[in-house]
Order: C-alpha cells, then sequence, then structure tokens
C-alpha cells in the first residue's frame, strides 16, 4: 500500500469541495431571493423562502447519489448514502413547512379557512403538481424510517423510493409555473437552470451513460465458478481492456447476472483480489437466494456490472503500518488489501465463529506470511465470553495500534463494536478506514 505524503486527508478534501459547493449555491439563492422581492403577504414570502431552499435540497440529493467517481472514491458510498438519508428527511420537513405556509399564507390573503383553501389551490394545475410532489417524498419517507424499512425487503423499498425521480419531475414543473425568483433576471434564469441540468446530468451520467459505456466497452463474462466452501462461491469475471478499469483492492461492484436473476436484482459484493488487468473476484457467501445462487452462473454467461466503487482503498493511508480487522466474508476487501501490502508492518485480525467459518483463510494466511506480517484467526461467538474487540483485547493483540492504519469490514455489530474501541484507544480519526455497503 501507498502511504499517502499529502497534508490534507483525500476525504477531507471531497467534503471540503462539496460543502462549499453547496454553501456557494445557497449563498447566490438566498441574494436571488433578497433581490426578487417580497410575495403578497408575508407568510407567502416565508413560504418562498422554504420552498427555495427545498429545491436546492431535492438538487443536492440528486449529486448524493449521483455515484460520482471522484466524490466515491473519497467520500465512500456509505457516508453520501447516509447523508443522502438525512438531507432527504430534512427535506421533508422543508415541504412540509412550505406547503402549510403556502396553504395558510393565502388563507389569510382571502380570509377563508385553510381547509377551503387548501381545496381551491388542489383546483389549481401548478399548485396540485406541488401537492403531489410533496405527498410522494411523505410516502418514501415513511417507508425509509428505520422501523418501517427493516420490514420490508430491500426490492420493495428500493421500488417505492424510485417514486422521488417522479416527485422531482412534478416539483421541477411546478416551480417553472410557480416560481417567480429564478425569472427576476437573465441571470437568475440561466443560474437555475444551469444548476438543474447540473444535477441531472450528473445523476443521468453516473448511474446510467457510465455503467452502460463501460459493460458496451469491456464486455464482461464469467470465466470460473469456484466454490470454496459449502456456503461461499468464488465468481472470477474478465472482459476487453480490463487494464484500463478503474478498479483498486478494496472496492466493490453491483453485479448483476442476466439469466441468473431478474435483471432489476443486484448485489454489492467486494473484490476479493486485487485487479490485475485481466480478470476481477468476487467472493460471495450464501446469504439470500441471489448469492446462494452464484454457484449455479454457467461459465461463459454475461455479467452486467457497475461500478467500481467504494473509498476502502490505499488512497487513504497515512502511516508505514497497517491492522486489517476483518469479520466473516468482509475478509474479501481485506484479502485484496493484502496483495498491495509491500510487506512488513501488516497486521490482520480475522474474526469468525469457528476456524471452518473463515474464508479465503489459506490465501490470506500465504499474503501475511509473504509479507511477514501476522495473523490472529479469533474464533468464538461473543456471547460466550469471547469479546477480543474491546480495547483492552485489542491493545493486548497491537501494541502499537494507535502508530497504524486501522482498516474494518464486517458485520455492523462488529465494526461498530471496533469503531467505538478504536476511540477509546485514541487512534486518530484519519487513520480509521471503515465502509459499510448502503446502496441508494
Amino acid at each position: 500500500m501507498q502511504v499517502r505524503r499529502r497534508t490534507v486527508p483525500p476525504v477531507v478534501a471531497a467534503r471540503w469541495a462539496l460543502w462549499a459547493f453547496v454553501v456557494a449555491n445557497l449563498a447566490i439563492v438566498e441574494v436571488l431571493f433578497l433581490n426578487a422581492g417580497t410575495g403578497k403577504n408575508g407568510v407567502l414570502t416565508v413560504a418562498k423562502f422554504f420552498g427555495l431552499h427545498a429545491a436546492v435540497l431535492m438538487l443536492f440529493q440528486l449529486l448524493l447519489v449521483a455515484r460520482l467517481p471522484w466524490l466515491d472514491r473519497r467520500i465512500g458510498m456509505d457516508r453520501l448514502t447516509a447523508w443522502h438519508r438525512w438531507v432527504g428527511f430534512t427535506l421533508l420537513w422543508t415541504l412540509l413547512t412550505h406547503a402549510v405556509l403556502v396553504v395558510l399564507g393565502f388563507a389569510r390573503l382571502d380570509d377563508a379557512s385553510m381547509v377551503k383553501t387548501f381545496f381551491a389551490l388542489a383546483g389549481v394545475p401548478a399548485s396540485l403538481l406541488g401537492m403531489l410532489a410533496a405527498a410522494l417524498v411523505v410516502v418514501v419517507a415513511s417507508v425509509s424510517t428505520r422501523k418501517v424499512r427493516r420490514r420490508l425487503r430491500y426490492e420493495t423499498w428500493h421500488g417505492v423510493h424510485l417514486l422521488l425521480y417522479v416527485a422531482l419531475g412534478l416539483a421541477f414543473v411546478h416551480q417553472l409555473q410557480e416560481t417567480t425568483t429564478f425569472t427576476s433576471s437573465a441571470f437568475a434564469k440561466i443560474y437555475w437552470w444551469a444548476l438543474w441540468l447540473f444535477a441531472f446530468g450528473a445523476l443521468v451520467t453516473g448511474r446510467i451513460v457510465m455503467p452502460l459505456w463501460r459493460n458496451a466497452y469491456h464486455r464482461f463474462h464469467v470465466t470460473a465458478v469456484v466454490p470454496e466452501s459449502d456456503d461461499v462461491v468464488s465468481v472470477h469475471v474478465t472482459g476487453r481492456h480490463l487494464d484500463r478499469l478503474p478498479a483498486r483492492a478494496g472496492q466493490f461492484c453491483i453485479w448483476r447476472f442476466p439469466g441468473h436473476h431478474h435483471w432489476w436484482l443486484a448485489n454489492p459484493f467486494s473484490l476479493s483480489a486485487a485487479p490485475d488487468g485481466r480478470t476481477l473476484r468476487l467472493t460471495a457467501k450464501a446469504v439470500g437466494s441471489a448469492s446462494a445462487g452464484l454457484r449455479h452462473i454457467p461459465v461463459g454467461s454475461r455479467a452486467f456490472v457497475e461500478g467500481p466503487y467504494g473509498a476502502f482503498t490505499s488512497l487513504h493511508r497515512t502511516r508505514p503500518g497497517a491492522l486489517l480487522i476483518a469479520g466473516g466474508v468482509g475478509i474479501t476487501p481485506v484479502r485484496a488489501l493484502l496483495e498491495e501490502e509491500p510487506g512488513g508492518d501488516v497486521v490482520v485480525l480475522y474474526r469468525v465463529r469457528s476456524e471452518h467459518d473463515a474464508v479465503l483463510v489459506d490465501e490470506v494466511r500465504a499474503l501475511v506470511a509473504d509479507r511477514g506480517g501476522e495473523l490472529h484467526l479469533l474464533t468464538g461467538r461473543t456471547g460466550e465470553g469471547s469479546t477480543p474487540f474491546e480495547p483492552d483485547g485489542l491493545r493486548a493483540l497491537v501494541p502499537d495500534i494507535a502508530e497504524r492504519d486501522v482498516y474494518v469490514c464486517g458485520p455492523p455489530a462488529m465494526t461498530s463494536a471496533v469503531l467505538g474501541a478504536l476511540r477509546g484507544l485514541k487512534v486518530p480519526h484519519r487513520q480509521v478506514h471503515a465502509e459499510r455497503f448502503g446502496l441508494a
């Protein structure tokens, strides 16, 4: 792994760039709002203020899920997805505030009740479009709450979540017909259209154009399917010009195998071997129908690959020494990272219930041995008193842990426990690298 010598970590630089972009556009919106004059009354002026900021939040949502390579490799899809979630709930309350204030403002203007005003506005096409957009956002937000989300299959939740794009379209037309702020000057019109075109362009490029182009160019197909154990399988994929695919050890792709499952069903699997310009390898444990069926994919089958994605790479290395912590099948990106490790000061902690469950352990052991590192296979169940990821346990295994970069990949509970222990051990935040997969 290459140790970064720059003073500003890539993730910090990316965050500064992203938030600077957001703040700059918010400032422009504020100036245009002030220059556009007031509404028909004070309440409607405030309603317009919230409406404009709801529009900016919508645009920001598009950027967060556009899967732009520069942001994804530095910040990580997991963090971008988490921000997307919280911005989404902020958007919900901003839209509801805007809607309530619009009804209240017109009710005061017409000296009518809010109920009567609501139905009157529903009879106006421009207002109705805004109401429908807000209703769809409410539906999506409702199924995205943790309590409801846990009870839904990912495919069901994702199908409902796609309604947000319908809401965005309705909201865009609503803005064209209702907003006066961005028709107040030629600059305002050009700015507003450019902002929307940029956001939609980023989304379409990152989510549609780039995946289609890469798959047409590389023509991915399966070359081997290798059972690693009773419930673990590796799939080897090759294609044209793979040396030009910008993949790094530690990253993951979103995989589809036409004919193996429905086209809308996709799974994020890490690369379990460092990309060598000739083949890609994923290794998966059978935890669902999609992953369980991978061992039955015929050799020669086409593969549709999105990515690579993720910031779990050596781009973020800051120290000569490395500690790689994996749990279960989370060993796959760690095993790939080991191939980039030049040797010497590397320690691997591999947490499994039993040695029989240690996926790819022979490969990991050989890579660690070749590099003169240490491998600790930590077996047992946490509930049975085995707690190697408490601060004292980590310090005993790796006394100089605070002087190392620490990479963590495993089940959510294990990852949270390790991150908590690292905070207790005062490991600098910039030296801790963990990624939780999350699709949006």
